[in-house]
């Protein structure tokens, strides 16, 4: 990790592109699925299997775009999951969630490089990946059409139904608090936040940084980041 300074604005290294790389392809992945997945959902949405040239089409690159999900979350599980660990300042920082709706950071413990709405979030897409994953193989007829029976691959339909379901809202939430804090959508676009980001919402993140000896504190001031609409 780096700090540097560009046109007198202090900024700090936060995602490698590698992880960038991984988190746009799961992004990117997740997007034709629930696409592709809407269309063989319900009748009235099959007009967007337009977008993959038709309904067979469709049927047939769906899964493969699962498999490539799992892979490429698979990946960004394995880069990420050391800093999504629960701990004690996580439970305190849900305890005070009015604080962090209403921009109160100051009242709130020092997070870490993640804070506990996204570890949830982060195990919430885990788990349902491999629920979507798994009921997903259940119904793959092409491959797997011999190996449950009638009944088996039913309840697949109905669980990875409810599951996508799921998934859906957890993006959105994601995508929200993406745009909800300032600051936030530079890490995984350019790879940095600034300083004043940092400090103000990771802030132990940053300390540890810091004592690594990459990172000068006294170069990253409290700059005011507020939590609102992104403008």
């Amino acid at each position: 990790m780096a700090v540097r300074r560009e046109e007198e604005r202090t900024t700090v290294d936060r995602y490698p592109g590698r992880v960038r790389v991984n988190h746009w392809v799961t992004a990117i992945s997740l997007i034709l699925l629930a696409i592709s997945g809407a269309a063989l959902f319900h009748p009235a949405l099959f007009f967007l299997s337009s977008l993959f040239g038709g309904g067979s089409n469709t049927r047939a690159l769906h899964p493969w775009i699962g498999v490539v999900l799992l892979a490429s979350f698979a990946i960004l599980f394995v880069q990420m999951v050391r800093y999504n660990f629960w701990t004690k300042v996580d439970t305190q920082w849900m305890r005070q969630i009015g604080d962090v709706m209403s921009g109160r950071e100051e009242n709130l413990p020092e997070i870490g490089k993640y804070n506990g709405g996204q570890k949830i979030i982060f195990w919430l897409m885990t788990l349902l990946i491999l629920v979507l994953f798994g009921t997903g193989i259940m119904i793959w007829y092409e491959y797997f059409g011999t190996s449950f029976t009638i009944d088996q691959q039913r309840l697949g339909h109905i669980v990875h139904a409810l599951a996508a379901i799921a998934m859906l809202l957890v993006v959105i939430v994601h995508i929200y608090a993406a745009f909800y804090v300032r600051g936030t959508i530079s890490a995984m676009t350019e790879g940095k936040v600034t300083g004043g980001w940092a400090f103000r919402h990771h802030r132990r993140w940053l300390r540890q940084e810091a004592r690594k000896g990459v990172i000068d504190e006294r170069q990253t001031p409290p700059r005011r980041h507020s939590v609102g609409p992104a403008e």
